[in-house]
């Protein structure tokens, strides 16, 4: 079908969404809801919530747990069982409710937690629990409008390359939206909380590894979301100020334009607190709580932003010195291909082995699976540029619990030797080299912006490496590069080390730039990272 006879069709669906679709005049607006079906990306389907099959609404969640749940009872050994769990966004208890329904009108024996949890503890409890499945009803760091469905294998991590694509080939087989079993009955449905969040805590709590009490002053964040409770109870015992206005969940981050620490201003409310107490440190979560920015106050009294892949290359070398006897010729740094080398030069110096996936954390929980499985490594610490972290193995994603309670030891670790966190990097510049990483996203919507961006990847790929003059190598991941599976990424690798890469975004239409440049100083390396960002912006938007 096409757009309009989808959108002729999603009329007859229920009188609500009829009246939603029927108040939009605008023909390029109802050909966005239309023109394709909400796909599986990097981080599972996410998009804006409304009526169409290019949004989240009940229908889409409805088909995509309707595909999970035949997926799981097809191809999945033992009792089909899943679990469910939600973030602080609008509609997502009522997506989490919608999921378990069809779930357990499958036959399918159904967890729902009762409240609002995030990511890593729903990774954590799908192996917990020993269900065939998780799924996690967030949009992650997005702005309001959007929601999303991610989907977890039995060890809790997100479903890798042929699994989604298996996953996918069950969803896709659901066309009749009349056939998808929507349930209000509660039967076959357990609820759970409290137990399954302690268990949690308690693994997290085993990753500890500086106790020894410092006088730390610490701000923080949830921004909203489902940070506040398990973050501040790992952190207990340590003088933690919270942001009032940001404490409790609010869907619509009304105290923010968007709920992303990577972003500069998600933090303003929590650092003019940090401003006002002297705060050491300042921590913040977004809505899912598998991602953590910090800032941290500097000499003048003003607070310095980290990105991450510098919070990262600090946590590695904390993590590394306090492991130093354990690490042996198994000991495994994994990170993605659009992180800095800073970290895994960092590991390497150490001893320990540097592992590369794709972009996404699920890449990083399948090595875990994989070391687990075969016994040729052992899993030390993940990241990725984009400031998610794990240590330890309770959880198969990026975990903002534990990344939190070990910022703050190393900040406390720091800070008993009379130094911040900013003395630290320094020092790592000193010894590894000065990094300068940066990201540029180009949000191009719409039918029209999805062709652009294949356009743009068209004519990179056409141009090779002739983009710039001193390229000394192109990676196409199009084709798969050794044992990593095949993605629409492009890198381009300087002479002098630095590098770039080019990928469309696997969650939101964008077409995203990463930039890695080493130089001898910081003033070389942020002429370099200009001259090449003005040219990308005008490659793109020329």
């Amino acid at each position: 079908m096409d757009y309009k006879e989808k959108y002729n069709l999603w009329l007859t669906f229920d009188e609500d969404t009829r009246e939603e679709l029927l108040q939009i005049k605008d023909e390029k607006e109802i050909e966005d809801r239309f023109y394709k079906d909400l796909a599986f990306g990097t981080g599972g389907l996410r998009g804006i919530m409304g009526a169409g099959s290019n949004r989240m609404n009940k229908y889409t969640v409805g088909k995509a747990t309707y595909g999970i749940a035949n997926y799981i009872k097809g191809e999945v050994e033992g009792v089909p069982s899943a679990v469910i769990a939600y973030d602080s966004r609008n509609n997502s208890a009522f997506f989490a409710k919608t999921a378990a329904g069809i779930f357990a009108s499958c036959g399918i024996k159904t967890y729902l937690f009762e409240t609002l949890v995030p990511v890593p503890v729903l990774s954590f409890a799908t192996s917990y629990l020993g269900c065939s499945c998780g799924v996690m009803i967030t949009a992650s760091h997005n702005p309001k409008e959007y929601n999303g469905y991610k989907v977890f294998d039995k060890t809790g991590c997100q479903l890798c390359t042929e699994d989604a694509a298996t996953a996918l080939n069950y969803i896709d087989r659901i066309t009749d939206y009349g056939s998808i079993p929507f349930s209000k009955s509660d039967d076959n449905i357990e609820l759970i909380g409290e137990n399954v969040l302690s268990a949690f805590l308690e693994a997290v709590k085993k990753q500890s590894v500086y106790t020894k009490k410092s006088d730390i002053k610490i701000v923080y964040t949830p921004l909203h979301g489902t940070g506040n409770i398990p973050v501040r109870r790992t952190l207990g015992g340590l003088d933690v100020s919270v942001v009032k206005e940001q404490e409790l969940p609010d869907g619509n981050f009304s105290t923010v334009r968007s709920p992303n620490p990577e972003e500069k201003d998600a933090l303003t409310l929590a650092i003019k607190r940090a401003q006002e107490i002297g705060a050491d440190l300042v921590l913040g979560t977004d809505p899912d709580c598998d991602r953590v920015g910090i800032a941290v106050r500097d000499n003048d009294g003003s607070y310095v932003l980290f990105t991450g892949n510098q919070t990262g290359a600090l946590l590695v070398d904390f993590i590394c010195k306090m492991h130093r006897d354990d690490i042996n010729e198994k000991t495994t740094l994994v990170k993605t291909i659009v992180t800095s080398e800073l970290g895994a030069n960092i590991g390497r110096s150490y001893g320990v082995k540097v592992d590369e996936t794709l972009t996404g954390f699920k890449y990083i929980g399948d090595k875990i699976n994989s070391y687990e499985k075969s016994g040729e490594r052992e899993f030390l610490i993940g990241y990725e540029e984009s400031y998610g972290y794990l240590v330890g193995t309770h959880a198969r994603d990026k975990d903002a619990v534990v990344s939190s309670m070990l910022i703050c030891e190393m900040a406390s670790w720091y800070k008993n030797q009379g130094k911040t966190l900013i003395d630290g990097l320094n020092e790592i510049y000193s010894r590894y080299g000065y990094y300068l990483d940066a990201l540029d996203s180009f949000v191009l919507k719409g039918k029209e912006g999805s062709e652009k961006i294949s356009a743009l990847m068209t004519e990179f790929r056409g141009r090779g490496n002739t983009l710039f003059s001193d390229i000394k190598e192109l990676i196409d991941y199009k084709d798969g590069v050794a044992d990593l599976p095949r993605e629409n990424v492009l890198k381009y690798i300087f002479e002098d080390g630095s590098w770039m890469a080019v990928r469309p975004s696997g969650t939101e239409p964008k077409i995203k730039v990463y930039y890695s440049i080493c130089g001898a100083d910081r003033a070389a390396a942020e002429r370099k990272l200009e001259a090449l960002k003005k040219t990308m912006n005008e490659l793109i938007n020329g």
